[in-house]
C-alpha cells in the first residue's frame, strides 16, 4: 500500500487504533461542483436495507472532475475526501473492504482504467475497486443500490443514464456545454444570458430576465454582462442563475417561459434515447422502469416545476416510467453499490471454494 505523492494526507492513520477498526466502505459522487464521500459499515446480507442506513461519516470537497480542473487535482480532491471520511469515522485504509469511485468525466474504459491504477496504489491489494461514471451513483440513490432503470440528472450539466438487469447500459448527454447539453443549469441560464444580449442590441424580444438578471448580479446594463461572463465562465457560476429564469417565466416572460419549455423537450429526449436503445419500456412501450430524477434543476420546489414537466412529457410516450426522487444523496448510492458488488464477489468466491 502506496501513500501517493499526497502522503501527508494519510498522516492520521497513525493515531488510529487498527485492531478497533471496523470494516467499511466507501461511496464518492465526484461532480463538477463538489465531491462527496460516504463511509458506511458493511451491513450482512439482506433484501431489506436498514432504515436509516448507518453513514458513520460524510466528508466534502471541490471538483474532481478531471476535464475542469486537470487529472493532478482531480485525483487530489479525490484522495483528500477519502482520507477526510475515513479520519472521521475513526477508521483507515485497512479497514476498507470496497470503495466505489462514481465521477463525473468517467466516459471511456480508458478514464476508469486510469483511476483503476492510481486507487490501486492508495488501497490494499485486497480491497475491491468499482470506476464509475457519476450518474450511476444517482441512479444508485434511487434504487437503493440496484443498476436498473434511467437516471435523469439536470443539474449544472445534464445525463441520461440507464441500465437493463441484465447489465446492458447506455448513456445520452453529458458530453458537457460545448457540445449541447441544453436543458441543464448551465445550458438554461447561458440562454438566458444570451436573451439579455439580444435583446441589448436588438437581435431578440424584451424580456424581464434584462432586468432580473442584472439586479441580481448588481450590474448597470447590459454591456457589463459581458465582463461579468467571461471574467469566470465557470459552469456553476452560470449555472446558478437558473431560479432568475424560473422566477420570471413564472411572472409571465415569453422568452424566460420559451427557454424552460425547451430544456424541457431536450431533458425528456435525453431519457427517451435511453430507454429506447435499451427496451426499458419493452415490445408496447407499457413496461413498468423506474426513472430516478437528481439535481437542482429538476427539484420540485417551483410553480414552474421543471421535473414534472419532464415527466409529463416522457410518460406521454412511456407510461410505465416510474418517477423516483431519492431519499439518499448520490455519495450513498455510490457506497450502497460498492457494498452490492462487494457482497457478490464474496459469495462468489464462497461457492468457487
Amino acid at each position: 500500500m502506496k501513500r501517493y505523492r499526497n502522503g501527508e494526507i494519510w498522516d492520521f492513520e497513525h493515531e488510529v487504533a487498527v485492531a478497533t477498526n471496523r470494516p467499511v466502505i466507501l461511496g464518492l459522487d465526484g461532480g463538477t461542483t463538489s465531491t462527496v464521500c460516504i463511509c458506511m459499515p458493511i451491513m450482512p446480507f439482506s433484501d431489506a436495507l436498514p432504515d436509516p442506513l448507518p453513514v458513520l461519516a460524510r466528508a466534502v470537497a471541490g471538483c474532481s472532475n478531471h476535464n475542469s480542473v486537470g487529472e493532478t487535482a482531480a485525483r487530489e480532491t479525490l484522495e483528500q475526501v477519502m482520507a477526510d471520511a475515513l479520519s472521521k469515522s475513526g477508521s483507515n485504509r485497512s479497514a476498507v473492504r470496497a470503495v466505489c469511485l462514481a465521477v463525473s468525466g468517467v466516459n471511456h474504459p480508458t478514464d476508469q482504467q486510469r483511476i483503476l491504477t492510481w486507487l490501486r496504489d492508495i488501497f490494499p491489494t485486497q480491497v475491491k475497486l468499482y470506476v464509475r461514471n457519476d450518474a450511476v451513483a444517482a441512479l444508485a440513490s434511487g434504487t437503493m443500490g440496484k443498476l436498473h432503470g434511467c437516471v435523469l440528472i439536470a443539474g449544472t450539466g445534464t445525463i441520461a443514464y440507464g441500465f437493463t438487469e441484465d447489465g446492458r447500459e447506455a448513456r445520452a448527454a453529458g458530453a458537457g456545454p460545448v457540445l449541447g447539453d441544453w436543458g441543464s443549469g448551465y445550458g438554461i441560464a447561458a440562454l438566458a444570458l444570451t436573451a439579455v444580449i439580444r435583446a441589448h442590441d436588438g437581435r431578440g424580444p424584451h424580456t424581464m430576465l434584462t432586468s432580473t438578471i442584472l439586479q441580481t448580479l448588481g450590474l448597470c446594463s447590459a454591456d457589463e454582462l459581458i465582463g461579468w461572463t467571461y471574467a469566470d465562465p465557470s459552469w456553476a457560476r452560470i449555472a446558478a442563475l437558473v431560479p432568475v429564469v424560473v422566477s420570471c417565466a413564472e411572472a409571465g416572460d415569453e422568452v424566460a417561459n420559451k427557454i424552460l419549455k425547451e430544456a424541457v423537450q431536450e431533458l425528456a429526449l435525453s431519457v427517451k434515447a435511453v430507454v429506447q436503445r435499451l427496451g426499458l419500456c419493452g415490445a408496447d412501450r407499457k413496461n413498468s422502469f423506474p426513472l430516478v430524477m437528481v439535481g437542482g434543476v429538476l427539484e420540485a420546489n417551483q410553480r414552474w416545476d421543471i421535473g414534472r414537466e419532464v415527466m409529463d412529457f416522457i410518460s406521454k410516450d412511456y407510461p410505465g416510467a416510474h418517477p423516483i426522487r431519492p431519499k439518499v444523496e448520490p455519495a450513498v448510492g455510490a457506497a450502497l453499490l460498492a457494498l452490492n458488488e462487494f457482497m457478490k464477489e464474496c459469495v462468489q468466491e464462497a461457492y468457487r471454494r
